[in-house]
């Protein structure tokens, strides 16, 4: 399809969702978590001094290919833990840590994906001081893949990262953004070190990384994410940069052509100065017009950027975003409870549909920096629920996961398997905290894994779309964004009361596939021209 012949039919998508009438029972249901961090087995604390202030990821992945999400933690000074799910379908929550060999002191993040398309989940540690590549050999083990995959780890305060698959690549591209320099302790501002950009080896049979070139200017990133933006079949890199910091800079993106230079949109491409205290990307088509939405975590300066639509569907999208926080209802620029009245500081943001109504939810992890005197020092965990009318309520409290704890890193993930989404959330020198997702009267779900031959077997870039009658709920299959963790897996939709959906994947290189009838509250593994393929534990 071409992209004005897609624009064209988004828009009026997105007309005939918005223009749905309201009915009363749209009301979303507010969900409930049980907190079961003890009994789970759940005793991992980020700890550090400065240079572990920011990081603190979570990442959710399944390395032993029995369907429940794993997890790794990132331990700061300590080493990282990975706990193994040893949990059943509906059951409580249950872990138990186990050496995997990514148990790496100095980790700051963790993110998952299947890097040489063997099947095997592979991690990515980002580190103070060199980051790993590990490679999975299978059961929940890993081993270091720096020098067999020629990935040059460096030696920096490494803190975003995001990964793609250029077209026509066997081999993926990594972005790594990187913060201050470390050694300039007494006086860091100013001091922003170079990200990197990890492409393929040209010509080189064995599948290997060139040497990294530095994406210049950088300004202290905290946040990366590649993400076809426009729908144009090539993804960008956003960048969300740390204005604590640097001198002169922005938030940043990036143009990534194949064989090319990266190149920065500027002002005359449409893209907007924007400067904030930026630590977490979340991007959603919130509105249905086929377009993310982006959600910037921040200190008191939450933004959600959604795309100037061009005036003719035969016109090129530009880059040129609108801030919608206020209007939405999501500034979250301000502790909900606990009796503060001094702004909020945000890190990981993740958009998920918590309670299964088929609109997409928002989780802020919440926590100051290093007791600064300026911001709230009890400062509790959004999670923010979209109504009908796409304005979002804050339910954090009501729905018992209003921590006041320094929060870091977190992850939304179905891990007993139940088709409701629980939570676990990494705290600065605190242990992290596990809630399983109670939720009584939720909606019903459907879980997709994806699946292709060759390079990115997993299909980062895909689309996934959902139809229920007239509504279409839309995800992009991506890997980076939020803060220092990301997850790979299941892709969780809620299907309201629905009892039967349609699925279709707008695959990577631009191939669509067919609209395939898909039953409620089931998973199913969705290859590359298959129809879906019901799963279950075994």
């Amino acid at each position: 399809m071409k992209p004005s012949s897609l624009r064209a039919a988004l828009a009026a998508a997105a007309l005939t969702l918005l223009a749905a009438p309201v009915l009363a029972e749209d009301a979303p249901v507010v969900p409930g978590f049980v907190e079961e961090t003890a009994e789970a087995g759940i005793d991992s604390v980020y700890s550090g001094e400065w240079e572990f202030m920011v990081g603190g990821g979570a990442a959710t992945f399944d390395c032993n290919d029995d369907g429940y999400p794993d997890m790794l933690l990132a331990g700061g000074a300590g080493p990282a833990r990975f706990y193994r799910n040893a949990g059943t379908m509906g059951g409580p929550l249950r872990f138990v840590v186990e050496r995997s060999g990514l148990e790496l002191d100095g980790v700051a993040g963790a993110y998952p994906l299947d890097v040489d398309s063997d099947g095997i989940t592979d991690l990515v540690l980002l580190r103070v001081g060199e980051n790993v590549a590990m490679r999975g050999r299978g059961e929940c083990r890993f081993e270091r893949a720096n020098e067999a995959w020629g990935f040059d780890g460096g030696d920096a305060w490494s803190t975003a990262f995001a990964a793609t698959w250029e077209r026509g690549e066997q081999w993926p591209t990594f972005a790594v953004g990187n913060y201050i320099d470390r050694t300039q302790d007494a006086f860091p501002w100013g001091s922003c070190t170079d990200n990197w950009l990890h492409r393929p080896a040209a010509g080189d049979e064995r599948r290997r990384f060139a040497a990294p070139v530095a994406l210049k200017p950088s300004y202290c990133s905290l946040s990366m994410l590649f993400t076809d933006w426009g729908r144009v079949g090539t993804p960008a890199l956003r960048v969300s940069n740390d204005r604590e910091y640097y001198k002169g800079g922005q938030e940043q993106l990036w143009r990534l052509e194949p064989g090319l230079s990266p190149t920065l949109y500027r002002a005359d491409d449409g893209w907007k100065p924007l400067r904030i205290w930026g630590m977490g990307i979340a991007g959603a088509d919130l509105d249905a017009d086929g377009y993310p939405e982006y959600f910037l975590t921040s200190m008191a300066d939450n933004k959600l950027q959604s795309l100037v639509k061009p005036a003719s569907t035969e016109a090129a999208a530009r880059p040129t975003y609108a801030d919608v926080a206020f209007a939405r209802g999501v500034t979250a620029h301000r502790p909900y409870t606990g009796g503060e009245i001094k702004p909020s500081t945000a890190w990981h943001a993740q958009f998920e549909d918590v309670n299964n109504d088929g609109r997409m939810d928002l989780f802020v992890a919440k926590g100051n920096v290093s007791e600064m005197p300026d911001f709230a020092m009890k400062d509790p965990n959004n999670l923010l629920i979209q109504e009908s009318d796409g304005r979002f309520r804050e339910v954090g409290e009501e729905a018992g996961v209003a921590s006041f704890r320094t929060s870091r890193g977190a992850a939304l993930a179905d891990f007993n398997l139940d088709g409701l989404l629980d939570l676990v959330v990494v705290n600065r020198g605190d242990k992290a905290q596990l809630w399983r997702n109670a939720s009584r009267d939720a909606g019903r779900f459907v879980a997709v894994k994806l699946r292709q031959d060759g390079p990115n077997r997993d299909a980062a870039g895909a689309w996934i779309e959902v139809r229920r009658g007239k509504a279409v709920s839309r995800r992009e299959i991506t890997v980076g964004g939020g803060h220092a963790g990301g997850q790979s897996g299941w892709i969780h939709f809620g299907l309201g009361q629905s009892e039967t959906a349609e699925l279709r994947v707008l695959w990577p290189g631009g191939e669509e596939g067919m609209w395939q009838p898909v039953d409620a509250d089931g998973f199913y593994i969705v290859e590359r021209g298959r129809p879906p393929t019901p799963w279950k534990p075994r």
